[in-house]
């Protein structure tokens, strides 16, 4: 079967840096065995797969390698941006059917925003836990780790300075260790969200790193649902200002990318999170994929 599809990098203006995502149009009846193996395949993170939807104006699947998720921030940037390239879109308001519920829209021009359901604060970790999931020690974190989604939970865990956050490097053993302190079997849900509290570049007030076990790639480029997840904390703990604000995620990498941010509610009821970017689309074409494995 040939799908169309849009490969785009999100969270970034040009090709090769941000995040890149491989949109399949018209791909959201496919078995989760195939849209996993086609993300597998592209050797990226996520992929999405499109479709018609009977309660909001367009449904998305997300998929990493090893499952599907229910929501993921830089596709949907991507995903928008691939459709409105195509002209399946205008700009103004649109609603995603996901797993994570309707996410709102606001596509103007080359920039996407996203409202991001209102968080989530699930369990806190000890920082001797989520630590050495790093290769650190519980004194290059500031706070207490937690468990916040919008959408897709991680666990936010502030750095004290970017030369800790460089200094991150995942460690497998001790990932299933904090897995299973949470409860959980499997590594790739719920990683470390590392971040700190300046900017990658003089542009940003914060810059994280998200690192994953395999079958994903070693590193995510940008994270935007960790991002939404990130900035709940921040402003429901107090550690930022301003509820709006610059994230910036992969240099590192030679990937850079950029989301403005902007919390909304007060920290003690906080009602959602936008997170808007751009996307840069890489390559267009087909993609002809088995209706089965």
């Amino acid at each position: 079967m040939a799908f169309e599809f849009d490969w785009v990098d999100a969270f970034t203006d040009t090709p090769f840096g941000g995040n890149g995502c491989a949109v399949v149009h018209g791909g959201a009846a496919l078995s989760e065995a195939i849209c996993m193996a086609y993300v597998r395949e592209t050797s990226l993170v996520e992929c999405t797969f499109t479709g018609p939807s009977e309660i909001a104006d367009i449904r998305v699947r997300y998929f990493l390698a090893s499952r599907e998720i229910p929501f993921a921030g830089h596709p949907t940037v991507a995903t928008v941006a691939a459709l409105r390239a195509r002209g399946m879109i205008a700009d103004g308001d649109l609603t995603l059917e996901t797993l994570a519920g309707i996410i709102p829209v606001t596509v103007a021009g080359d920039r996407v925003t996203m409202t991001q359901v209102a968080p989530h604060f699930g369990q806190k970790v000890p920082a001797d836990i989520v630590a050495p999931v790093g290769g650190l020690s519980a004194d290059d974190i500031v706070g207490i780790p937690q468990i916040v989604s919008t959408g897709l939970p991680f666990c936010i865990t502030v750095l004290k300075d970017v030369e800790a956050l460089r200094r991150v490097a995942l460690d497998i053993a001790a990932l299933s260790s904090f897995a299973r302190h949470l409860g959980h079997s499997d590594i790739d849900m719920m990683e470390p969200f590392w971040v700190t509290l300046s900017g990658a570049t003089s542009a940003g007030d914060t810059y994280g790193r998200l690192l994953l076990a395999p079958p994903s790639p070693p590193e995510d480029p940008f994270t935007g649902s960790a991002t939404g997840a990130m900035a709940s904390y921040l402003w429901a703990h107090g550690m930022i200002a301003q509820p709006e604000f610059v994230a910036e995620q992969g240099h590192g990498m030679g990937r850079p990318g950029q989301a403005a941010v902007h919390v909304l509610g007060p920290p003690t009821g906080i009602t959602g999170v936008d997170v808007s970017g751009q996307g840069a689309i890489v390559m267009s074409g087909q993609v002809f994929l088995p209706d089965d494995l």
